[in-house]
Order: structure tokens, then sequence, then C-alpha cells
């Protein structure tokens, strides 16, 4: 009895964590009518259940038509749930993969800005190379005085070489608050991938060193095998725990004639009882009640008819 309870409780905790998975993935499809899917879905659940147990319960004595029909019935709403859940579960992932991609995305676009603040310091330093380059053929030449000279065409290069500097202090200031952005955003990209490490390895296990061109694949194929085992399992458990409640009603029953004996329904044998009860109340209540005294009158009559014929007195 215990494990016919326990089975009971497994089935119908199994069909409602599924029931609500799959209401709220038919509502994230249907977003338009929230509340009258969510009040159909609910409603239809309930059904499902109720009319896989009474199937399973009157089966032999159930026309064929209505049988049929509601057997289809009942594979309909249990494909119908396993699509709410398995758009809940898709939902779940795409959310986190958006959010993994937009980080992608930001990253992407960090590490652009910062190659060309990079490049403006090359070019700046390149240009600062050329003046020292000029200002160091002069001096080769021994012309450092005058007002050719090395230190006055150094002086001439003092505002662009300034402008120079402030170009290359600028692009690098810009670098760092760069790379500070890149390090915050890295770190958020590390604890996404680190949720969804489980499935990573699962599309390696799957698709080898393609995994990462089949990650979504190897989700889905995840995600069919959750919806396979989820509601059909809730509704063979409680086909099972029907099963087993039934088992546990029956009795044993001697035959007459045979030295074996027959398992049925304790309901069975009640109702059959109170036939058989009802049944001899009717006979004994049919029949007339016959007095003392007059049982005694009839007899005396009995013996006077006797002793008459005997007599032959009958026959004067």
């Amino acid at each position: 009895m215990i494990l016919a309870l326990l089975t009971l409780l497994s089935a119908i905790s199994i069909s409602a964590v599924a029931a609500l998975y799959s209401l709220l993935g038919l509502a994230a499809i249907f977003s338009a009518a929230k509340i009258p899917v969510l009040l159909m879905g609910g409603v239809l659940e309930v059904s499902k259940l109720v009319t896989a147990s009474w199937l399973y319960n009157n089966w032999n004595r159930t026309p064929v038509l209505l049988k049929s029909y509601l057997t289809v019935a009942v594979v309909v709403l249990v494909f119908i749930t396993s699509m709410g859940i398995f758009g809940f579960l898709s939902k779940a992932h795409l959310d986190q993969t958006i959010t993994a991609g937009d980080n992608t995305l930001e990253i992407s676009q960090i590490d652009s800005r910062i190659d060309r603040q990079k490049k403006r310091i090359v070019d700046a330093d390149t240009v600062i190379a050329q003046l020292d380059k000029s200002v160091q053929v002069l001096i080769d030449f021994d012309r450092i005085r005058g007002k050719d000279g090395a230190i006055a065409v150094r002086e001439s290069q003092k505002a662009e070489r300034a402008n120079l500097n402030a170009v290359i202090d600028d692009a690098q200031n810009e670098v760092t608050t760069l790379n500070n952005k890149r390090l915050a955003l890295s770190k958020e990209q590390l604890a996404i991938e680190a949720e969804v490490g489980p499935l990573k390895y699962i599309a390696e296990l799957i698709y080898g060193d393609e995994a990462k061109d089949h990650f979504d694949e190897a989700v889905r194929y995840v995600i069919l095998l959750l919806i396979f085992v989820f509601d059909p399992l809730a509704v063979l458990l409680l086909i099972a725990a029907n099963q087993s409640l039934r088992d546990y009603r029956k009795v044993k029953v001697e035959n007459d004639n045979i030295a074996d004996y027959t398992e049925v329904d304790a309901h069975e044998i009640k109702i059959h009882t109170e036939v058989e009860e009802k049944s001899e109340s009717k006979e004994t209540t049919s029949e007339p009640e016959i007095s003392e005294e007059e049982n005694e009158r009839i007899v005396a009559k009995l013996n006077q008819i006797r002793e008459d014929i005997l007599d032959g007195s009958s026959f004067k």
C-alpha cells in the first residue's frame, strides 16, 4: 500500500511540475492571451490525468468509439504538454544565449576601439620618430647651432611635439578606460560561460572538436530527452498507481470445486453480498407466517381425514 501511495504521489508531483513548465511555455508562445492560455492549459492538464485514470479503471466496459477518442485525447494532451515544456526550456536557453551574445559583441567593440587608440599612439610615435630623425641628421652633419641648426629645428618642433604627446596621452587614457570596461564584461562573460559549462561538455561529448558550432543542437537534444521522460512518465505512473491500488483491493476467494482460489475485487464482493442479503430478506418476507395454534388445528384436521378414510366413512 505504501508503494502504491508513493507511486501516486510521484505521478502527481511530476505532473504538477510538468504542467507548470508547460503553462509557462504556452504563455510565452501565446503571449497576447496569457490568462486564457493559463486557464485552458490548467483545465486540460487536470482532465488529462482524470481521463487516463478513468480509462484504466473502465477499459473493458467502455465502448470502442469512446475508448478510442479518450485514448487519442490523452496522447494529444501529453504532446501539447511536452510542446509547452520544450518552449519553456528553449526560451530559457535563448535568453541566456542572448545575454552571452551581447557581452561578446560589446567586448568585440571595445577591442576595436582599443585597437584604434593604439593605432593613434603608433602614428604619433612614428611622427615623433621622424622629427627626431630630422634633428639627428643635423647633428650628424654638425649643424647644431644657427637658425638652421638642430637646436633651432627642435625648438620649432616644440608645438608639434606637444600636440603629438597630447594625442598619445589621450589615447593611452582611453585605452585604460576601455580595458577597465573590457575586464568587467569579461568577468560577466566567464560567469555566463560557467553556467552553461555542463552543456558545453555534453556538446563536446556528441560533436567532439566541433562542439562550438553545434552547441544549440546539443541543447535541443537535452531538452528532447527531458520532455520524453517528463509528462509521459507522470501519466504512466498514474496508471501504475491505479493498478497497485486495484491489486490492494483484491481478496482471495475459494472456489467450490477447485483447489485453487480466484482474486476478485473487494468492492465486487461487497456488492454481491448486499444483493444476496436483499434477496434472502425478500424470500423471508414473502413466506406467510403460521401461528402454532393454527398449525395444531391443521394437523388435527389432517388426522381426522386420515381416520375417516381408514374407517371407510368417507364413502358413505
